[in-house]
């Protein structure tokens, strides 16, 4: 079963040329060794992948108030899936909007990960509502991110914050629903995030919180393997989500980090430091991506394919960021992904011309920090 296209086109072209190189320069055993494995190179890759029916599957799905969570809720919807969607409020505009698309089928259930009485709540729907069809699959989509800033001056409430939504809420639901997977021989797709993978400036509390979540599915993918149950998880790029394009919500909180930063660490930082970070932050976001089809497309796959991948990476660029993080010196790494993302300014205690300071040599040498605040680097 072949996507017939511009792809298949191309790829019988390009088999043709090979064949007609082939015949004018090796003998016909090598010739056809040649060709004959180009060619199921070429078409293993474009094959369509085996995904199994849709059928009576139910899916849970957190997060469905906005962005991945609510799209995925509508497509597996307009799929026929029995889709169990969880929102923080369930008059919020997403709520509303799933509420009138959506079929019948799809069920709205309010839940805060970070209150056990909660999931509690959704475990017993749940169990009671999937009697006869089984749980098909989790989604784990729902995240939480509140600062953006050098994780010396992210408040330790924050990294607990994103710990209790992004891992052990994680955790504590899906613990509660793996006897359903268990026995359906189910799917569990988490949505993690590069920041989890690799040290991004200024998303510490984020990144940490979606490492831990990541080695806890790659634990659950070894030991849930004899029971048939599958785990992936989706590491998007940057994509606009409604929670990226609140740049009011995004102002509020970093006034609330200067409001509440120690003093000591305000002289020695400076609030031009901060607005530094905070701008580059908002440069980086006008140019993510407004299609969330692709991530959308990998958490289906990761539910329906016959043998869906381990790791889904949707988003531009990424292939080329993996390869610097796992392939490069330590200081092109970091020097990319400042470019990328967040490139730092020099502290207010490190600048030139601060009494009673001296800036260390290792930084003062280091080419990406400079005195006072540096144009926004575009991808």
């Amino acid at each position: 079963d072949l996507r017939l296209g511009r792809p298949l086109l191309a790829a019988l072209a390009l088999l043709a040329a090979l064949d007609w190189l082939c015949q004018r320069l090796l003998p016909p055993p090598a010739a056809l060794a040649v060709l004959a494995a180009a060619g199921w190179i070429a078409l293993s890759r474009l094959a369509r992948p085996q995904r199994l029916p849709v059928a009576t599957r139910a899916v849970l799905i957190t997060g469905c108030d906005s962005g991945f969570g609510k799209e995925t809720a509508k497509k597996l919807d307009s799929m026929g899936f029995t889709v169990l969607a969880t929102v923080l409020e369930l008059n919020s505009p997403g709520a509303i909007e799933l509420r009138t698309c959506c079929s019948p089928r799809l069920r709205l259930l309010q839940m805060d990960l970070t209150k056990p009485g909660d999931i509690s709540r959704v475990l017993e729907f749940t169990k009671a509502h999937t009697t006869s069809t089984g749980l098909w699959g989790l989604v784990n989509n729902a995240g939480h991110n509140e600062v953006v800033a050098d994780a010396e001056l992210s408040p330790v409430a924050t990294f607990r914050s994103c710990m209790e939504v992004n891992f052990f809420g994680a955790l504590e639901l899906t613990k509660g629903l793996l006897p359903l997977l268990r026995s359906s021989r189910g799917r569990i797709v988490t949505v993690g995030s590069p920041a989890g993978d690799m040290p991004y400036p200024c998303l510490g509390a984020y990144g940490t919180s979606k490492a831990a979540v990541a080695l806890l599915m790659d634990t659950f993918s070894c030991e849930l393997l004899p029971w048939g149950v599958k785990v992936s998880i989706i590491q998007p790029g940057c994509f606009k989500t409604e929670s990226v394009r609140n740049v009011g919500q995004w102002e509020k909180r970093k006034q609330l980090l200067l409001a509440n930063l120690p003093q000591e660490l305000l002289q020695a930082y400076g609030k031009d430091y901060i607005e530094h970070l905070h701008g580059q932050f908002l440069h980086s976001l006008r140019l993510a991506m407004s299609d969330l089809t692709p991530v959308v497309d990998a958490i289906t796959d990761a539910l329906l394919a016959a043998r869906p991948r381990r790791r889904y990476y949707p988003g531009q660029g990424l292939g080329l960021m993996y390869f610097i993080h796992y392939y490069l010196p330590e200081g092109l790494r970091r020097r990319f992904l400042q470019a990328f993302f967040i490139s730092h300014c020099l502290p207010r205690a490190l600048q030139p011309g601060q009494p009673g300071t001296t800036p260390p040599q290792d930084a003062a040498q280091d080419p990406n920090l400079s005195p006072g605040p540096s144009p926004a680097v575009a991808r």
